[in-house]
């Protein structure tokens, strides 16, 4: 069997995934400002319609990622992270998988660990050369720039779902 047909949980390290790794303060109020690309967002709508999980570990904390995970409807939000192997674990426990059905998209060192854990390594097309060496696929595009979108669709066309999922697009959009 295709590794990628049991993969239903997609976990992405949020700071140059599914932003570009720049972390910009405002120096009035020391707010912190990061930039997620709309792209990315479809695609992990479409993820998520497709009946799939999404669980976002980030090492930081930042009020921002909440705020987006929300407006995507995302359910799984581990931030300040100290061991993402845990975090992971406690969460697919909560969803009845396993690391064999998971993916994960990294960047950096950081992210090596949990990427021999998981039955899926992804990185981003600009991670660091060990991430790209450790990983089973690398995106086209860059962390923050709509490198998730590309997971999500070479996860769905392995799976045979992506079709489906755009021609619900197509529908919604003729029916408006």
């Amino acid at each position: 069997m295709n590794v990628l047909n049991n993969i239903h949980v997609l976990v992405l390290d949020v700071d140059g995934v599914l932003t570009d790794g720049t972390i910009t303060y405002d120096p009035a109020t020391g707010r912190e400002f990061k930039s997620f690309h709309v792209h990315d967002g479809l695609g992990i709508s479409m993820w998520m319609k497709a009946g799939n999980e999404i669980i976002l570990i980030s090492g930081r904390n930042a009020g921002v990622v909440t705020k987006r995970a929300n407006e995507l409807g995302i359910l799984h939000v581990i931030q300040g992270s100290t061991d993402k192997i845990a975090d992971l674990e406690s969460t697919l426990a909560l969803l009845g998988t396993t690391p064999d059905q998971t993916a994960f998209v990294g960047d950096d060192l950081g992210d090596l660990a949990i990427m021999q854990h998981v039955g899926y390594a992804i990185a981003v097309h600009n991670a660091a050369q060990e991430v790209l060496d450790a990983a089973d696929w690398v995106t086209k595009r860059a962390g923050g720039h709509g490198a998730v979108r590309d997971v999500v669709e070479h996860l769905m066309k392995a799976a045979g779902t992506w079709s489906a999922a755009v021609k619900a697009y197509e529908t919604e959009i003729t029916h408006q």
